[in-house]
């Protein structure tokens, strides 16, 4: 369904060390990186892509108010050390892993802001 996400930043360097170990942990494989923007793949296709870049119009990145992207984990540990990275990397937590039984009885969610405040929910929808 999706071709690409991306994210505006700051500091694409910065954005590379935040995100690079995260998305590993998800499986996601780098595909390009450069001074002015940085992209991961599935290691199985070339899509969907998520991008991070500074903002196209040359102005700062700044974060939306109600937006997220939500990035799908294989199993609950997998959310687990996704949040615990972001802490270390330098993200604030926005929401502590857990159950969230009001989106459906096996949801099971982090929510983090990255060092620009994207806000980003590493999610696992099996069951322990």
């Amino acid at each position: 369904m999706l071709s690409h996400v991306t994210v505006g930043v700051n500091d694409v360097e910065q954005a590379r060390r935040f995100y690079g170990p995260i998305l590993d942990v998800l499986g996601l494989k780098p595909r390009f990186a450069d001074a002015a923007w940085a992209g991961w793949q599935p290691p199985a296709g070339d899509r969907p892509l998520f991008i991070v870049t500074r903002p196209f119009d040359g102005g700062e990145a700044a974060v939306g108010n109600g937006q997220m992207i939500a990035l799908l984990a294989d199993k609950r540990a997998t959310v687990d050390r996704c949040h615990a990275l972001a802490m270390q990397l330098g993200g604030t937590d926005a929401g502590q892993p857990g159950v969230r039984p009001h989106y459906h009885p096996d949801y099971y969610g982090a929510y983090f802001r990255d060092p620009d405040g994207n806000k980003l929910c590493v999610c696992c929808h099996l069951p322990e």
